[in-house]
């Protein structure tokens, strides 16, 4: 066998299909976006499988879809040092500065 070639009979287009909606449900934009995360090698990331590894992607996949679903959602920023020494400073305000502030700037501020 070359390299880089099936091993088997090539996946049915019903599979690729199959393949392509779980790994956008993932998170994934395409086979080549989902290739590091999911181990793909480059000639799957190409969309090219053969039924054998097209089944147990998909058995695959949805079984990670039934552990955790996934929630579209902005992904987690690192904490830059701006960020850091703003927390700080507003960890040392006193509470009536901040609340002027906020009035000031159209917030309602009640006491706890």
């Amino acid at each position: 066998m070359a390299f880089g070639q099936q091993s088997g009979p090539p996946a049915t287009a019903r599979q690729v299909q199959q393949l392509t909606a779980l790994i956008v449900a993932a998170g994934h934009t395409d086979f080549r976006d989902a290739r590091g995360p999911l181990g793909l090698t480059q000639r799957q990331a190409g969309g090219k499988f053969t039924r054998d590894e097209a089944d147990a992607l998909i058995t695959r996949l949805e079984a990670e879809a039934e552990e955790e679903p996934v929630v579209p959602g902005p992904a987690p920023r690192p904490v830059s040092r701006r960020d850091a020494d703003r927390a700080r400073v507003l960890r040392e305000l006193p509470a009536e500065a901040l609340a002027a502030e906020l009035q000031r700037r159209g917030w309602v501020v009640l006491e706890p």
